[in-house]
């Protein structure tokens, strides 16, 4: 159960309801601090619609986030989403064969990217030898969004996890073909 309350467009003034186009647990909470969350949801949404940096390629990253911090509600959330962007079963199999040290068919830049965002995760920062091998692909536009977009994830899960926010039924469902270990 969320630390705080779940509000409602008729809880809010009305020049922050806006926010609440994606009627999700996580904007709900946020808009206990209505500014707060409009600089949250600027940073999200140049991530998913203003950034260069290709929307599959992206999207692992998050998901690998995800994965690797056993956040039900943010890898569920992004199954669905990157599902829009490219992202196939395939794809997502590959990531957890990835995590696991097993080989997959994934394509050497995003296995790159995934290795990335693991080390981000473990270890704070990628290594040189990670970075160098990204960067021999990706603009320096490009690998800054990489980076912001993979920190600001890592953030986002620990936000979920503080404010104990509830995944909605719709998104469970992406658990019964993708089992996070550890997560009930």
């Amino acid at each position: 159960m969320a630390r705080l309350p779940y509000l409602e467009a008729d809880q809010i003034a009305p020049e922050y309801r806006d926010m609440l186009q994606r009627n999700t647990n996580l904007h709900k909470l946020l808009v206990n601090s209505p500014d707060m969350a409009r600089a949250f949801n600027g940073v999200g949404g140049y991530i998913r619609f203003k950034s260069k940096l290709d929307p599959r390629l992206r999207e692992l990253a998050i998901l690998q986030v995800g994965w690797m911090e056993r956040s039900e509600y943010e890898f569920t959330h992004h199954v669905k989403i990157g599902k829009e962007f490219g992202v196939t079963d395939a794809d997502i199999e590959a990531l957890m064969a990835e995590t696991e040290g097993r080989p997959s068919g994934l394509e050497p830049l995003a296995k790159a990217i995934l290795k990335g965002a693991r080390e981000m995760v473990r270890e704070l920062a990628m290594s040189e030898l990670t970075f160098t091998e990204i960067k021999k692909e990706l603009s320096d536009e490009h690998m800054t969004d990489l980076v912001l977009t993979i920190a600001f994830y890592c953030a986002v899960v620990r936000v979920l996890a503080t404010m104990k926010i509830d995944n909605e039924p719709t998104y469970k469902e992406v658990l019964k073909q993708y089992p996070i270990p550890g997560v009930n």
